[in-house]
């Protein structure tokens, strides 16, 4: 009813072009993204940077549910606003994530929520680093992830954290065996330290 979102063949979308704070977090302008970079650009979008609210789900699709636009389901970045609005109200104090969720994620939850509401999203933004092993970004989808469990079969849970109080939260960590131990032997020194 604002403006800011259009219906094509049962997906509703948002108009990046609408909302004029569009890019303030991540600092990105829509005149410098190169289309097509990130994601395939849908055809059937206004614009290749609008993304989706409501998402006409295919038929035999896991997820679907009536809409007014047929069945479907929501967009990833409204699901986020969604549940932190549910329980956290229309503005937020402190919102997390890594650094790779900038943009477009965190970038598309405020365009939503500020378009939706009239009102700061959130107050104060903090972004880590990403989490590396063996110097390649930690992911389930290359298979090189450590579950807290494995790495707690191997180490203690304090030195755990003294291996990710290494490194400033912004900045990526890497997890190898080396560096565990290496922060374990600094944990250690602490210790004898404290100990004289």
């Amino acid at each position: 009813s604002k403006g800011y979102a259009y219906e094509v063949n049962g997906s509703v979308y948002f108009s990046v072009e609408k909302f004029s704070d569009y890019g303030k977090l991540s600092g990105r302008r829509l005149e410098e993204q190169e289309k097509g970079a990130r994601v395939e650009v849908i055809s059937e979008k206004l614009n290749p940077f609008d993304f989706a609210l409501w998402k006409k789900a295919e038929s035999g699709h896991i997820l679907q549910w009536l809409s007014p636009w047929g069945m479907g389901y929501p967009g990833w970045h409204i699901e986020c606003s969604a549940m932190s609005m549910k329980y956290l109200g229309e503005t937020l104090d402190i919102h997390g994530g890594g650094v790779d969720n900038i943009f477009p994620h965190h970038e598309n939850e405020i365009a939503q929520s500020e378009a939706a509401t009239g009102k700061q999203f959130v107050r104060y933004w903090i972004h880590n680093g990403s989490l590396m092993v063996e110097g390649k970004k930690m992911s389930k989808s290359l298979g090189n992830f450590v579950t807290i469990k494995q790495a707690l079969e191997q180490y203690n849970p304090e030195q755990l954290r003294f291996f990710i109080l290494s490194a400033h939260y912004r900045s990526p960590l890497n997890y190898t065996e080396k560096a565990v131990v290496d922060a374990t032997q600094g944990l250690q020194g602490l210790h004898n330290v404290l100990r004289e």
